[in-house]
């Protein structure tokens, strides 16, 4: 079969790099206050969100933005606090060394292709990564954000043990910045004992089993997180009580901190920006393709069927479709019943390698989601070969489609990480941003500010960068003021909040914004 369809580039954008102007607020002493709270001493815990990771990497510009620090700015102007450290990077790169050799590639920035068509992210090429990670810096950090970190990562010994890099138990991150090699993260915060708080932890407890496709396992009743592996969603209950421990060791002395809660991961662009009928078919292809598919729809499956192998229900969830127009890709789906070796034998007697290619079939629905990372591999061919095609006639594999099931399972363990989150913020008379609500307002219409609205929509709407899942300097700048709401609200306090048009948003500049 002719390949007659090219995947279509995700981004045709007009993005204007000027910002709107404001006349920033005259800050008199005295207009504002700490209240209840004593901001002296502010740390920040959490991963890469805390961190100021943007665009697929951690670099020095998206560390002066992030949430924390606009915060601490904010927080400085209704009494006289510590100096808010970060752990910075070298440069403006991104990526890390180690060794003198890179193992973490360079940010992302938007590229537009020649004549200026069709931008799209592309890794920065305009420096060198400097930053070595065996070049541990003297803290304490008050920014004690750690890209990649998991709940129960906060407290592992050796998670800053550069030697453990080898075995994937430390943290290149925490490396360049634990008080000792066998130092944990809460131990490092504790250890500066902090008047104030913020922990927004657990992100990576489901999101590394969404980001891959839902490879991993949810580690249901298994309470033992160093058998976990990196794509697996943590068990509510180990998370509920490695929470809640953090939240009373920090609670002991402070005099307050906030609590963030876990967003959806729906919300958010790398999981909407690539639709599920990506696939541009013309008639004449169409037809070809369910004409391969006929003996499938019409043979195959009611055989199955009537042998009692499959359901009739599961049987028409299985059907293949093509018509002129935008089509659903097709898949592998874990939760259908695996048809392989059915197939082989009587009376449809498949080879080996159709058997296997329909063994967890079916077409997309519109609330599949396809991963960002995904978008460059619909429509290739296997082996150059014009006959087979991914997404077409090879179906994709589990690591490029959330299906529903594994959906459910995120939903599932957000929802009880969230309760968790909510019931110790109101134990501990803590503020509570509901950071799951937020995004979900950014992705159902958008955030209205003093210069425009700031949405979800990848690369153009202002609040995600380009890797689909960190934000943007106004996407933090958002952050930090829903914190300042809860704040004022919980330590009857008047924090000051920022205006979210002045801080930075995608640009088609190479240059960091």
């Amino acid at each position: 079969m002719k390949q007659y369809f090219k995947y279509i580039a995700i981004l045709s954008l007009g993005i204007v790099s000027c910002e709107p102007e404001f006349d920033n607020p005259v800050d008199e002493p005295g207009a504002y206050s700490n209240g209840e709270a004593d901001f002296t001493r502010y740390v920040a815990l959490g991963n890469s969100l805390t961190a100021g990771y943007a665009d697929n990497a951690l670099y020095i510009t998206g560390q002066e933005n992030s949430y924390p620090n606009i915060l601490a700015q904010q927080l400085d102007k209704t009494q006289d606090i510590e100096e808010f450290t970060i752990p910075f990077m070298s440069d403006n790169a991104g990526g890390l060394l180690l060794g003198g050799n890179q193992i973490t590639n360079n940010r992302l920035v938007l590229a537009a292709g020649e004549g200026g068509s069709d931008p799209s992210p592309q890794v920065y090429t305009g420096m060198q990564a400097t930053t070595e990670v065996g070049n541990v810096l003297q803290g304490p950090f008050n920014n004690m954000g750690v890209p990649g970190a998991k709940s129960y990562h906060l407290g592992f010994s050796g998670y800053g043990n550069v030697q453990n890099l080898a075995t994937q138990s430390a943290n290149p991150y925490f490396v360049r910045f634990a008080s000792s090699p066998n130092a944990t993260v809460m131990e490092d915060a504790l250890a500066q004992n902090p008047t104030f708080f913020s922990l927004w932890i657990g992100n990576n407890d489901v999101l590394g089993y969404a980001t891959s496709g839902g490879t991993g396992e949810f580690q249901l009743n298994n309470l033992d997180p160093s058998t976990y592996g990196p794509n697996d969603i943590t068990d509510p209950n180990v998370f509920g009580s490695i929470y809640s421990e953090m939240v009373q060791a920090l609670v002991a002395n402070a005099t307050g901190g906030v609590l963030i809660n876990i967003p959806d991961v729906a919300s958010v662009p790398f999981f909407t920006t690539v639709p599920t009928n990506a696939i541009p078919l013309d008639a004449q292809t169409a037809g070809v393709l369910n004409q391969q598919f006929s003996a499938y729809n019409t043979q195959v499956l009611p055989g199955l069927v009537q042998a009692g192998f499959i359901t009739a229900e599961e049987a028409q969830a299985r059907q293949i479709n093509f018509a002129e127009g935008q089509n659903y890709v097709t898949l592998q789906d874990e939760s259908l019943t695996n048809i392989n070796q059915a197939v082989q034998g009587p009376p449809f007697n498949l080879d080996p390698q159709t058997a296997g290619l329909l063994s967890q079939l079916r077409q997309a629905t519109p609330t599949d989601l396809i991963p960002l990372t995904s978008a460059g591999f619909l429509g290739t061919t296997v082996g150059g070969n014009p006959n087979m095609i991914n997404g077409v006639s090879v179906p994709l594999g589990d690591q490029h489609v959330l299906t529903n099931a594994e959906q459910e399972m995120v939903r599932t363990a957000t929802e009880k990480y969230n309760q968790v989150i909510s019931g110790l913020a109101q134990v501990n008379d803590l503020a509570l941003v509901d950071a799951n609500a937020m995004l979900r307002q950014l992705a159902e219409g958008g955030i209205a500010y003093d210069g425009g609205t700031v949405t979800a929509q990848f690369a153009t709407g202002g609040a995600f960068s380009l890797d689909g899942i960190h934000l943007t300097p106004r996407g933090y700048a958002i952050v930090a003021n829903r914190m300042i709401e809860e704040i004022n609200a919980t330590y009857n306090a008047e924090v000051p909040k920022v205006n979210v048009g002045t801080y930075s948003t995608v640009t088609l500049s190479n240059d960091v914004q």
